[in-house]
């Protein structure tokens, strides 16, 4: 039976304060009007002087023993209201799992189990299942940092190396510390465990193929599964560049909106056999040498790029609050697809896409689109009032640029995935 909510009866609370935390609470006030609450263990640029969110900074927001009282308080600032628990990392999403049944109190949780969260975001475990279900992906050897002898691989160098567990490498800390590995030879690997072994890193790493290309190589794809675990809703993207910083290699800041349906039906497959609820990000390869779509790894929350989705006409923050407050999803059938391919995400500056991007018909589908207004960043949103706000998003470009500008001409050494090097050595 359909509810009738007003956006005053309920409230976003957003764990993070990064993209992820601003591009979701633009998302809730584009389709309800509504304010969220993002709270953050530091203060962030990224979301500070913002008409459509409240920040609280929370200093002690990852202390396990006190997470679920402190976030309890938070809730209790809102009366009257519903809160949707939500989370920007996925430690958080794991703190928010292992506090369940006291967080249940005070808030809606929109997130898997804990047992079902740890057969699907440990990769090992991950890519058995892919493997149970026929689904493409990278082989892969499963290293424990704490050996001595190297595994055997069935592969050369280069590699890719990473935390099988993002949530538990979170909190590793040791120099030269990045969110993935490109690895050229024997050497570096062992140099690596070397550094992991130090710091008493407890996890393991995933040694995998490589798969070439460049950026242009990756692709993405967020579903909503309701809470009778079938799918409902599909998104896919075609990523154009990702970021090149250490701790940022692999998310993507420039995609295009495509429609890919092989990868939405191997998704389909993997998401209702498990029987997940909520939404998941998929981080896919597409392997020239075979035309598969490699699946990497899952999400299970909205991915940091997520606007990519609202952007193109389908806001995120609606399907959860249909699902979850409303109970008025439409009677089960056939998944919504969405299958609008007229609009770019980005978080950089047109200049630097064109910069990177070295297949022609990819860099005039960009032009056009931009040309054409169809260029979405969500930090540059309308209905923010604030001049320091507007003006924040374009020391924001400019340092993105800069960033990027960094890297040209050496984006392929340390460590970077698949980076693709610049067309030009000239930044616009």
């Amino acid at each position: 039976m359909q509810q009738t909510i007003s956006s005053n009866e309920f409230v976003p609370v957003i764990l993070g304060g990064d993209i992820t935390a601003y591009s979701l609470a633009r998302a809730f006030h584009e389709a309800y009007g509504i304010r969220s609450v993002a709270v953050s263990r530091l203060h962030s640029e990224m979301i500070s002087r913002s008409g459509i969110l409240e920040n609280i900074v929370m200093p002690d927001l990852e202390n396990t023993a006190l997470f679920a009282q402190r976030l309890c308080g938070v809730a209790a600032r809102y009366p009257g209201r519903r809160c949707i628990l939500l989370a920007c990392g996925d430690w958080y999403v794991r703190l928010i799992a292992e506090h369940r049944a006291a967080l249940e109190e005070r808030f809606i949780i929109p997130y898997i189990p804990l047992e079902q969260m740890n057969r699907l975001v440990r990769k090992n475990s991950f890519y058995r299942l892919c493997a149970e279900l026929g689904i493409p992906y990278p082989k892969t050897v499963v290293c424990d940092c704490a050996a001595i002898e190297l595994p055997e691989l069935p592969f050369g160098y280069p590699i890719i190396a990473k935390p099988a567990a993002s949530a538990e490498y979170h909190y590793a800390q040791f120099p030269g510390k990045r969110k993935v590995y490109r690895l050229e030879n024997e050497t570096e690997l062992r140099d690596l465990l070397r550094r992991l072994r130090a710091c008493a890193y407890p996890g393991q790493f995933l040694l995998q193929e490589f798969v070439p290309g460049d950026d242009t190589s990756m692709r993405i794809l967020t579903c909503y599964s309701d809470q009778s675990g079938k799918v409902r809703f599909q998104s896919s993207g075609h990523v154009l560049l990702e970021d090149h910083a250490p701790m940022g290699v692999g998310n993507p800041v420039a995609i295009l909106k495509d429609c890919n349906r092989q990868v939405m039906e191997d998704a389909k497959r993997l998401l209702e056999h498990v029987g997940y609820t909520g939404f998941s990000n998929f981080d896919i390869r597409y392997d020239a040498r075979d035309g598969s779509y490699k699946f990497l790894e899952i999400n299970t929350r909205l991915g940091r790029s997520n606007y990519y989705v609202t952007a193109a006409g389908d806001n995120v923050a609606r399907w959860m609050v249909e699902d979850l407050l409303r109970h008025a999803l439409p009677e089960h059938g056939a998944p919504v697809l969405a299958e609008n391919t007229d609009s770019l995400y980005t978080v950089v500056p047109r200049s630097v896409i064109l910069d990177y991007v070295r297949d022609p018909a990819l860099r005039t589908q960009v032009s056009a689109l931009w040309d054409a207004g169809k260029a979405a960043n969500p930090l540059d949103y309308a209905g923010e009032t604030s001049l320091e706000r507007r003006l924040y998003v374009h020391y924001f470009l400019w340092k993105q640029r800069r960033s990027f500008l960094r890297t040209q001409g050496t984006a392929g050494k340390e460590g970077c995935v698949c980076a693709a090097l610049p067309v030009s050595q000239m930044g616009v």
